[in-house]
């Protein structure tokens, strides 16, 4: 299946790398080309990659963790996860956002479904993995992909987007105030301590820290100011095929072995029931 058309008005959100100029896409559809004329080429899988010149590609997921991914998102275990995240971005008190940017979005799962829901607007999926790219170009006709580097200046202009979005990933404060518009929101999911909390123990998965609310305040409070904050619980029953999945898709996967990981799963029940234990906070562009 080939790669949707570029959607302009997300080219439109998109900084050039070199100069800082922005992008329109060229008419064949080949490329992005920005006011400077420094053009960047569309890969053949549909993705633009935006690093900044002489700056390697940071280590992102393997293309057998993006895989994990594609199946146990597509299985639909974490669907309550998408529907707290459509709470937090456009609630209904609220004029709908019309440019939304997923840091760190991976395959464009959670923003393809949030662009499903907001059919006047338009998506930028920014993830440090080509596999991850090359799938999230896919994801949804007004979603772009673009490999990129969370932690350096973002591709992407001043002010532009209404919300961004990042789930389980790297939040650079100064970076998300500096793309936000006046008035749009950063919407952040973390998993809580209880997340998984059924296999932590047994498969010696990594815990989440205690004091990881405090540490996100620290990094995002000189730069953004602290919104609203809710809890999101729910359970799901998982086969081990399911939970091998699950931990494959994750950072998880970096510090197990596949012959660990075996050996544990195998002292599993057939079933699980898992929690899945997520807080959604939301931040305004300090003024």
């Amino acid at each position: 299946m080939s790669a949707p058309p570029l959607d302009p008005r997300a080219v439109g959100l998109l900084a050039c790398q070199v100069c800082g100029a922005s992008f329109s896409p060229e008419g064949d559809g080949a490329g992005v080309r920005c006011a400077a004329g420094h053009r960047v080429d569309r890969a053949r899988q549909g993705h633009l990659s935006l690093l900044p010149p002489g700056r390697r590609p940071p280590a992102g997921d393997s293309a057998e963790m993006v895989a994990d991914r594609v199946a146990f998102l597509s299985a639909g275990h974490y669907d309550g996860l998408s529907s707290a995240l459509r709470a937090a971005v456009a609630p209904p008190d609220a004029a709908p956002p019309a440019a939304l940017l997923d840091l760190g979005g991976g395959t464009g799962h959670h923003l393809a479904r949030l662009l499903d829901d907001l059919p006047e607007a338009v998506g930028v999926v920014l993830d440090a993995s080509p596999y991850a790219a090359r799938r999230a170009a896919r994801a949804h006709p007004r979603a772009l992909a673009v490999v990129a580097d969370a932690w350096a200046r973002l591709p992407v202009l001043d002010g532009v987007a209404d919300r961004v979005l990042v789930v389980f990933a790297p939040r650079n404060g100064p970076e998300i105030a500096r793309v936000l518009r006046p008035g749009g929101r950063l919407v952040v999911v973390t998993p809580a301590p209880d997340h998984l909390a059924e296999i932590v123990g047994p498969l010696g998965l990594l815990r989440v820290d205690p004091d990881k609310a405090e540490r996100l305040a620290a990094t995002l409070e000189p730069h953004l100011t602290r919104g609203t904050a809710s809890a999101h619980r729910w359970t799901v029953a998982l086969e081990r095929a399911d939970i091998a999945t699950l931990v494959g898709m994750g950072p998880h996967a970096r510090h197990l072995t596949t012959a660990g990981l075996a050996a544990a799963l195998a002292r599993l029940p057939a079933s699980t029931r898992l929690t899945i234990s997520v807080d959604v906070a939301t931040y305004a562009r300090a003024r």
